[in-house]
């Protein structure tokens, strides 16, 4: 053996400091990539069939959940809990109503993609959109309005409100239009384009998800009696309308990219001054909040606010009769009751919710009084505290620390929420900040790993790099 072939003490060094790096490396990545694992195991809320759906606390009355994710599904609850109804025969299912004098008789607003290329679609994949009653005691499904139309996304009707026995206003996202058919003849009577009052240069980017308009409701009593409010997503904007004469201006709620406002709000309710208003209770999207706001002195004031620690994409809010509020919370996976001091007082979990309804306590915030006549105070994260699933940690966390939940909350923050919204609502169910966080530190250390790898090769070859200016001899 000669010199030559004994490796110097330095490269001796070098090598056990890389393999060193190495055993680092790969420790990090199978610890990050067990911690996913886990969570993907453990599956986390499933509605994918009936048997999965969890049982609810008891409460006075029926509540119904509809669900438009990766699984369309509605469930109706009974008082004490127990899974009284189930479907997931559509693809998705949005808006929810009690059928006037038949509270245990529901319509809603569902949505089926269609795949294969047919009559009733020439380029997949296509939409027919389909307005349904169905009676939870019985089973029995009745089609009340149906219309096929030619895309998928961005293809769906999301609301639906009766106006009498024969007439439905709908919320048309496929066109950007508010319409009122008659259900019995067919025949679109009356029509709203939000082309006819808003830009193309605002909103979303024409004609792809231009408006977004998630929400329609007709106003049955009040000096707003007769008008249709809905709700124009992507403009942040609540609006209000006459059958006559078209959009009432002056009463609009929000503005385009006004986002202490409302930043992509979902699913207002109308309280009429019967009941404290005129008051809009409405889910504030992207801000992860519950608003009210006050039509006073001709202006709307913002006069509640409810927010938790955990709470993320609400999509829905109902003030009930008894002064509580319904809250639908997409991306916390859960629907849930607060109570007028804030605190949670009945919650269960569910896949990607969209609309919650209580039934047997009129149509969404019927006979719920605004928060100005009940003196309701605005809640925060700091005042919610963690009870009723809130989200705390019961006082744990200050005496422990956890890497992968820091982390996740710095990938949150950093993140624009719409972004983060859309990452929560492409991956499954089970996913959330931490999991987004250890599979960003897997990633990181990979490529680290390959760069290192790459490095170590070109030294040991004798390639070196060199800055194309550099100082020499100290000047």
């Amino acid at each position: 053996m000669n010199a030559q072939s004994i490796p110097s003490r330095a490269r001796v060094r070098s090598e056990i400091t890389r393999n060193r790096l190495r055993v680092a490396l790969a420790v990090l990545i199978l610890v990050s990539a067990a911690a996913v694992a886990a969570n993907a195991s453990a599956g986390g809320i499933s509605t994918a069939s009936k048997e999965s759906v969890p049982n609810a606390p008891a409460t006075d009355n029926h509540t119904v959940v509809t669900e438009s994710g990766r699984a369309g599904t509605i469930t109706a609850y009974a008082p004490d809990g127990e899974v009284v109804y189930y479907n997931n025969t559509r693809t998705k299912y949005f808006d929810v109503d009690p059928v006037d004098g038949d509270p245990l008789t529901i319509e809603y607003a569902a949505t089926d993609t269609i795949h294969t290329e047919g009559p009733t679609c020439g380029d997949p994949p296509c939409t027919r959109n389909v307005i349904e009653r169905a009676d939870l005691e019985t089973g029995d499904v009745e089609v009340v309005y149906e219309r096929y139309d030619y895309k998928e996304y961005a293809g769906e009707w999301h609301d639906i409100d009766r106006i009498n026995e024969t007439h439905i206003v709908v919320a048309d996202m496929v066109s950007d239009q508010v319409f009122v058919v008659d259900t019995e003849t067919e025949v679109v009577e009356w029509l709203w384009d939000a082309q006819s009052d808003f830009p193309l240069d605002g909103g979303h980017s024409w004609p792809r998800d231009w408006a977004h308009i998630n929400d329609v409701e007709y106003i049955e009593s009040g000096q707003m009696e007769g008008r249709i409010m809905a709700s124009l997503r992507n403009q942040d904007q609540v609006v209000f309308l006459d059958r006559q004469e078209g959009l009432l201006g002056n009463w609009t709620l929000g503005g385009e990219n006004e986002h202490d406002i409302l930043h992509e709000q979902h699913n207002p309710d109308f309280i009429p001054e019967s009941d404290g208003g005129p008051a809009v209770v409405v889910a504030d999207s992207e801000n992860g909040q519950i608003k009210e706001f006050q039509r006073e002195n001709g202006e709307w004031n913002r006069t509640w606010l409810w927010e938790d620690d955990r709470i993320q994409w609400p999509r829905d809010a109902d003030r009930l009769p008894n002064g509580n509020t319904l809250i639908t919370d997409t991306h916390g996976n859960r629907v849930m009751e607060v109570n007028e001091s804030g605190g949670i007082v009945w919650e269960v979990g569910s896949t990607l919710p969209y609309e919650a309804e209580r039934l047997e306590t009129g149509d969404e915030s019927e006979g719920g009084q605004s928060a100005a006549a009940l003196g309701l105070e605005s809640r925060t994260p700091d005042e919610s505290g963690s009870g009723g699933g809130g989200g705390g940690d019961g006082g744990e966390g200050m005496l422990s620390f956890e890497p992968l939940e820091y982390l996740g909350g710095v990938v949150e923050w950093a993140l624009p929420h719409r972004i983060y919204n859309a990452l929560l609502f492409a991956s499954p169910v089970w996913m959330g900040s931490s999991d987004f966080a250890a599979i960003g530190i897997v990633l990181l250390t990979g490529l680290t790993w390959a760069g290192l790898e790459v490095k170590w090769q070109l030294h040991d070859a004798g390639v070196r790099f060199r800055l194309p200016m550099y100082r020499q001899g100290g000047e």
